[in-house]
């Protein structure tokens, strides 16, 4: 019997799939780069650039996804039986922070002068949270406790020199003998979480002036890090201390972990519960003051939660107009189809609105350092501001985007759904939305100064728009404060907070942008879901803006 030969069948032939989205400058961006040069850090745009390409390479890529993939394993003990309470990371991880810490995303702008180093700084955070959110948590605490280690004039002497530098350097050794350090802290207990004078940890003085420590803590990331500022309740009241995992002698101090969290997303970064039993600690700022002292670290981290959830979206964005560009659906690319470009255009201006905010912050921190009372009196207020409102919208957001995969984007090689389990931790950490509402309102009743500063910067934009008169000015009527503020308070915050961006967005953002964000943000033509801008909206203008 006589087969007839039929032609092979082209099964596995690829078309109409994105390239993976690697060999790009991930700094390569009109509005991260102009938030840069307006607030005064153009002098870092070339080593930005020179990261930029890093963390847009295959090679940064593969560290994001195996740091999260071969997670941190605890090993309390050695194979001898003596208690060593040591984290263990995936290479990956150490890659991923050598290169953060070495790009001077840590502690490193507090030893730089030069007006704009903590913009430059808070850009290069940004652009490293585009590569992996889970190493940023240790970069984050070290940039944060400089300024409440500095009410211990002698502790900071001994250690802000290694905290700000920019060698990587693991292992639990003698501090003083290492290059570089890192930080973490130490708040929470089981029993109260956010309301910390409810913890229990008890601190005893002892002769030499050190105090001994005795408590159990409930989230403490980056175990493995140097030095820790640690709450706990002296006979002076709750107090602020340093806890280094090696003490000046070389002996490890008492810091016994119990346990890693097994959480939803972060899965890079370890999260603990240690256990403190006699152990070594240092005063930091005054005893009964420990509120008022670690204050200062959170400050700081909740700007990086702006900055990391601002950073986070870009990302995010990035996939998702990467994938629009090449996929192709009823004849026509994606990018291309109407309904694509309102949902890309919408997200675009929530990028651009988040970049645009966390980088004025950035500004006011950094001239707040060089002594500008007027920007510490806004950052103030505006801090809470932005935390409760871009955390607020990142989970959202990476949805949306998420979706504009499709299937693809819920495929766990598409580093998507890493994007996703990330989104909500910026919104929790260093206070949920209901911690930095009522924030604000502790800010409008006890700070009147931090009130005026935000007036000034949202009349700057003064007759520029109507539908920001028109809101401004609603606004204002809500920043009183009445008896029932409580209850209002997350819709007052978040008017606030697109006051404020509405306000930076039609002073420094094109037209086409402003305009966009005023009519749909602010008058209201825009609908609950992110894709519902209205007709007329220029949308080729917001389609330029999204990264290339």
């Amino acid at each position: 019997m006589t087969v007839t030969s039929r032609p092979t069948a082209v099964t596995h032939e690829v078309t109409n799939q994105a390239p993976p989205l690697t060999g790009h400058d991930a700094a390569d961006d009109p509005v991260l780069l102009d938030g840069v040069r307006r607030e005064g850090a153009g002098w870092h745009l070339d080593d930005l650039h020179r990261f930029g390409k890093l963390v847009g390479s295959e090679e940064a890529r593969a560290w994001a996804e195996q740091a999260n993939r071969f997670e941190p394993e605890l090993r309390t003990h050695d194979r001898y039986g003596n208690r060593i309470d040591e984290v263990d990371f995936h290479p990956a991880y150490h890659s991923l922070m050598r290169a953060t810490v070495g790009a001077g995303a840590a502690g490193s702008a507090w030893a730089d002068e030069r007006p704009g180093a903590h913009v430059a700084r808070a850009a290069t955070f940004m652009v490293a949270t585009m590569m992996e959110q889970g190493h940023m948590c240790p970069v984050s605490m070290t940039y944060a406790v400089i300024p409440a280690l500095r009410r211990a004039p002698d502790l900071a002497k001994t250690y802000e020199p290694l905290l700000t530098s920019t060698v990587y350097e693991p292992g639990l050794r003698t501090p003083t003998d290492k290059r570089g350090l890192l930080a973490g802290m130490g708040m929470t207990e089981k029993q109260g979480g956010t309301d910390v004078r409810a913890n229990t940890t008890a601190a005893a003085e002892q002769a030499d002036g050190s105090w001994r420590l005795r408590g159990h803590k409930w989230f403490t990331s980056a175990p493995m890090n140097d030095l820790f500022l640690v709450l706990a309740q002296a006979p002076g009241g709750l107090s602020c201390f340093l806890v280094p995992r090696v003490l000046p002698d070389g002996s490890r101090n008492t810091f016994r972990i119990q346990r890693l969290k097994d959480k939803l997303g972060n899965r890079s970064n370890a999260s603990s519960e240690p256990e403190f039993d006699d152990t070594v600690a240092w005063l930091v700022g005054d005893e009964g003051k420990g509120v008022r002292t670690i204050i200062d670290m959170v400050t700081m981290t909740r700007l990086d939660c702006v900055l990391g959830s601002a950073g986070h979206i870009r990302e995010a964005l990035a996939q998702a107009a990467h994938h629009t560009r090449y996929r192709a659906v009823f004849g026509a690319k994606l990018i291309d189809q109407p309904l694509m470009r309102n949902v890309l255009g919408d997200l675009g201006l929530e990028s651009e609105a988040a970049t645009t905010l966390g980088l004025r912050l950035a500004g006011a921190a950094d001239r707040a350092q060089h002594g500008d009372t007027g920007e510490r009196a806004f950052l103030r207020l505006a801090t809470a501001v932005a935390k409760y409102w871009v955390c607020k919208r990142q989970p959202g957001f990476v949805a949306e985007a998420l979706e504009c995969l499709g299937g693809n984007g819920y495929d766990e090689a598409s580093g998507m759904p890493r994007l996703y389990r990330e989104a909500p931790l910026n919104g929790i950490w260093e206070g949920s939305g209901n911690v930095n509402a009522l924030d604000m309102l502790r800010a409008l009743a006890r700070e009147p100064e931090s009130l005026e500063a935000f007036r000034t910067e949202i009349g700057a934009a003064s007759g520029a728009d109507r539908r920001l008169d028109a809101a401004w000015r609603e606004l204002k009527e809500h920043l009183v404060l009445t008896e029932d503020a409580p209850v209002r308070a997350r819709r007052v915050i978040e008017r606030a907070a697109l006051v404020l961006q509405g306000s930076l967005l039609v002073r420094h953002a094109p037209a086409a942008v402003a305009d966009a964000f005023c009519a749909s943000r602010l008058g209201g033509d825009q609908g609950l879901a992110f894709g519902t801008l209205p007709p007329g909206t220029d949308f080729g203008a917001l389609i330029e803006r999204l990264p290339a």
